[in-house]
């Protein structure tokens, strides 16, 4: 049996990490490069992807712990080791309930660096205070101050549904923020990373000063885990877990790309794993969707049904100019942005032509993540979408008994009380679609012909359920069927050996569920 070897699985310190011999990915080369360059920078990762790590490391390295280095790539391209004076500040330990507490948090934050450099600064104002900090650092030790600022945007992506306290905590961060601009005198290197840029009139407007390397190809591996790395580093375990499952190497490290690799952070870049999802497995040996499961931010399922976003577009891949990539602008209901900046989009490609990138799910975790956080926002009864499970309805189809999934489907639909239903078409369509995607974790459920789409498609190891569906008044059962022919739903199947069953299907706005349905 293979050694175990301790995974950093959450270990964001680096120090830890090196002194109690966690397994790591060296990614100081990168590092060392943003350090020589001496700009001020700002990196935008979505969570769970080790923004915290990269600052930790940071931090390590300014204040010149070398023995922390031995044996990575910085080792050998750093000759001094210089300690400079460090203000780490990370924004996730400071409170947000309120704005007072945010800002006492500030000062809390503060007034330990203040002690360790001996500093007495009793100002009432927290921006000011900063001002002082960084200045009487440079002061006492003869070098210029390290900023270092992890999750910087915390207070502000949540709280994007709460207008008053999102609109007093942004002023307030505004100005602290904006000190790092005065001060640039005093500053030897500094650093902000965050899920989300705030642009223009907010956050951003006075640190348009950063070099945003967010998009940068030569940054695009600096956090994350690519393909070449994982194998390269994680051998042992990726045997440890195809023992555990029974599978060959190769079909394991399919499956690994297949549920958490696939992000991109360029126009043209290699694609990285979710570290926080792989490391887990690894760990665990066993697949689960732990990226998911740490929590989603809501607001963004709230804001697509509020602004009634086609989620179906989100079925191919979509685009967005570059200006509607960079930045986010408070107030704005454009979810494409905030989708592909929280990490449940990612870059699929680049058309240079139109300046457009195209956007898309990076893996099955992601996907299947973000129809399980829409569901519950669609069907906003705790009683009927918490006895949902997919499974349930696939059993029926695995099983050929289309009347048990589609007398499920009614009364999963009946159960949805009155004054939470509508009788937009376009409402029963998104609820139908969220739940055929999720049934693609488990079979085919994702197909379009030449000549169009069903509605959904459900393909088992035996058939081909191809569904239609239609409101009441609009057409009848009969007529989804016949639609299923008359569109070449069928083309893609027709040359292959398995039975394949039309349904047409009616949903009675009056009722708020199917009616009836016929099948062909």
């Amino acid at each position: 049996m293979l050694p175990l070897r301790k995974l950093p699985v959450g270990i964001q310190d680096f120090e830890k990490l090196r002194t109690e011999e966690y397994v790591y990915v060296d990614k100081t080369a990168y590092m060392h490069r943003l350090t020589q360059m001496g700009w001020p920078y700002f990196l935008a990762r979505p969570r769970r992807f080790g923004k915290s790590l990269l600052i930790s490391t940071l931090k390590a390295y300014f204040l010149g712990k070398k023995e922390l280095f031995e044996g990575l790539a910085v080792s050998a391209l750093e000759k001094d080791w210089v300690e400079y004076p460090v203000i780490h500040l990370d924004i996730n330990r400071a409170s947000y309930e309120t704005p007072q507490t945010f800002e006492d948090n500030l000062h809390a934050l503060l007034s330990e660096y203040e002690e360790t450099w001996q500093l007495e600064n009793r100002i009432e104002d927290v921006s000011m205070r900063f001002d002082r900090l960084i200045s009487g650092a440079h002061r006492q030790t003869g070098r210029r101050v390290v900023v270092l600022i992890d999750e910087y945007d915390k207070p502000l992506v949540n709280t994007l549904d709460d207008p008053e306290r999102h609109s007093a905590l942004r002023e307030m961060l505004k100005s602290f923020y904006g000190i790092l601009k005065s001060a640039d005198a005093h500053l030897r290197f500094v650093m902000l990373t965050g899920v989300t840029k705030f642009s223009k009139v907010s956050v951003f407007s006075d640190l348009n000063h950063l070099m945003d390397i967010s998009f940068d190809k030569e940054f695009a591996g600096i956090c994350g885990i690519s393909e070449p790395e994982l194998i390269a580093c994680f051998q042992p375990e990726i045997t440890a877990l195809a023992d555990e499952l029974g599978k060959t190497r190769d079909e394991t490290l399919v499956e690994l790309k297949q549920r958490y690799d696939g992000y991109h952070f360029s126009k043209s870049s290699e694609g990285l794993y979710n570290p926080f999802s792989l490391l887990n497995t690894l760990s665990k040996k066993a697949f689960s969707d732990y990226w998911y499961a740490t929590g989603t931010p809501t607001f963004l399922a709230k804001m697509i049904k509020s602004i009634a976003f086609d989620v179906k577009s989100l079925e191919n891949d979509v685009r967005v100019p570059t200006h509607g990539m960079t930045d986010y602008r408070v107030g704005e209901v454009k979810p494409l942005p905030l989708l592909y900046q929280s990490g449940y989009l990612t870059i699929k490609g680049y058309d240079a032509l139109l300046d457009e990138y195209v956007l898309g799910f990076p893996n099955g975790e992601v996907k299947y993540g973000f129809f399980n956080e829409l569901l519950p926002v669609y069907v906003p009864n705790k009683d009927v979408w918490s006895e949902f499970s997919v499974t349930h309805f696939l059993r029926d189809l695995l099983a050929g008994n289309v009347d048990g999934f589609m007398t499920r489907l009614r009364a999963f639909f009946a159960g949805i009380p009155y004054e939470l239903n509508n009788k937009e078409e376009k409402h029963y369509q998104t609820i139908f679609f969220i739940m055929f995607r999720l049934m693609g974790q488990f079979v085919e459920a994702e197909q379009r012909s030449a000549a169009g789409r069903a509605d959904a498609v459900v393909v088992t190891g035996s058939t081909v359920f191809v569904f239609e569906f239609k409101l009441t008044g609009n057409a009848t059962a009969e007529d989804a069927l016949r639609q299923i022919n008359d569109k070449g739903y069928l083309i893609p199947y027709s040359a292959g050996s398995k039975a394949i069953v039309k349904v047409g299907a009616e949903f009675s706005a009056e009722e708020r569920t199917l009616s009836r349905w016929v099948v062909g």
